[in-house]
């Protein structure tokens, strides 16, 4: 099945771009969460447009993105939650909960869809989230959870 990417789907691709797909994945997943849509010759001509855009803005934000990245390099990132006594927490740390934590802690301001967690965090420790700043730039954090 072709489609046209509308949002950046980790491991797939950019908006704008034509994939090939399995038509499972994309009639029962990407379609109906706005992920994507049915590829027609009518719509291939607006992705051209569309990727033409995102190349200018994409020279630009690469050098933005570098910087960025070295911001979040030297972050030093404390997130307090609720544990038990074991040091397992109530719950998980969400993506919006790291998102915050940077920006508190002095951070820019990070989408919580550009921030991957490899496995869910449910313990006391220091953990590295990755985050997805360009195509071709990603930066590494370290998460200290604290119980509180």
């Amino acid at each position: 099945m072709k489609l046209i990417l509308t949002t950046e789907v980790s491991g797939l691709g950019a908006p704008g771009d034509i994939v090939e797909v399995k038509d499972g994945y994309g009639r029962n997943y990407l379609i109906p969460r706005g992920f994507a849509i049915r590829w027609t010759r009518g719509a291939e001509s607006q992705v051209a447009s569309l990727k033409k855009a995102r190349a200018a803005r994409e020279i630009r934000d690469l050098g933005s993105a570098k910087e960025v990245a070295g911001q979040l390099g030297a972050l030093k990132v404390r997130l307090t939650t609720r544990a038990g006594e074991s040091g397992r927490l109530f719950g998980s740390v969400t993506t919006g909960d790291i998102a915050e934590a940077v920006k508190a802690a002095g951070g820019p301001q990070l989408d919580r869809r550009r921030i991957e967690i490899g496995n869910a965090i449910k313990s006391v420790g220091t953990h590295k989230v990755s985050v997805r700043l360009h195509p071709e730039v990603a930066a590494t954090i370290d998460v200290e959870v604290v119980a509180g």
